[in-house]
């Protein structure tokens, strides 16, 4: 594991004190936790960034589904004729 020094805010470090004295736990895994789950976040949201973007492509090119085709489709789903699904 490596060491990264950073600064907090007073009110920050105070609020970080408390709240590992209430979950009996040190600042340290705190801080590791909010920083693990922020780098997911931001991870997914780059992922979907570029899904938005292909997508966007996609339809730019005339690869889109008509929405009462799918709409169609999707109301097919567990009766005995499912509709196959619709294509561009």
């Amino acid at each position: 594991m490596s060491v990264i020094r950073i600064r907090l805010n007073s009110g920050l470090e105070t609020l970080l004190t408390e709240l590992a004295d209430k979950q009996r736990v040190s600042k340290n895994h705190i801080m590791n936790k909010a920083i693990k789950d922020y780098v997911q976040r931001q991870s997914m949201e780059y992922i979907r960034w570029k899904d938005t973007l292909s997508a966007l492509e996609s339809i730019k090119a005339g690869k889109a589904v008509d929405g009462d085709e799918t709409a169609e489709w999707l109301n097919s789903w567990g009766v005995e004729q499912e509709m196959p699904s619709p294509k561009h």
